[in-house]
């Protein structure tokens, strides 16, 4: 149970339900929503962020998987785990292969680009700080800087995502998860 109370749609003021029924078409999240709900400001710049993403698609979906479901690994967030996983097996990678994706190097279900981006993902979580140039020059003959840019917003944000489920200890629905 979370440590704070949720807060669902109802609880919400009018003008944000547009913004709660379109989070629920990026996934089963009221329960996290629910949780940022008891701050408006978050719970609307973060989900209107987060939509918005979605729907400009700059990335594709099975790259921006490998990163949150590699950064949840790292982290050990079973909710991002849980709700990101079946995202990433939709994207060909199975539910054993997410499990394993932090020994990549001779994983069988990823092609070079998947394995640069679970090691980028890797490095911006665990070695932000130490890392050179030469991941940079590889990430470049793939994506472009506003690809760069959003993977790496990205990966780092499901590190916040990641500390605050666990913190606030937001629950994952198993049943709703089941019906992805």
């Amino acid at each position: 149970m979370a440590r704070v109370t949720m807060k669902t749609r109802d609880d919400l003021p009018a003008e944000l339900h547009p913004l709660w029924d379109k989070m629920t078409t990026y996934g089963d999240f009221a329960d996290q929503a629910g949780v940022m709900a008891q701050r408006l400001p978050i719970f609307e710049h973060t989900w209107a962020m987060l939509t918005q993403l979605s729907d400009e698609a700059v990335l594709p979906k099975r790259y921006l998987e490998l990163a949150i479901v590699t950064v949840s690994l790292l982290n050990k967030c079973e909710y991002c785990v849980a709700h990101h996983a079946p995202k990433l097996a939709v994207q060909g990678v199975s539910e054993a292969g997410a499990e394993r994706l932090l020994d990549y190097t001779n994983h069988p279900e990823l092609d070079d680009v998947d394995k640069l981006v679970v090691e980028y993902s890797i490095a911006v979580t665990n070695n932000w700080n130490r890392t050179r140039d030469e991941i940079f020059t590889r990430l470049r003959r793939h994506f472009g800087e506003p690809q760069v840019v959003e993977l790496t917003w990205r990966i780092a944000l499901c590190g916040a995502f990641n500390r605050f489920n666990d913190i606030l200890q937001v629950d994952v629905a198993e049943a709703s998860i089941a019906a992805e």
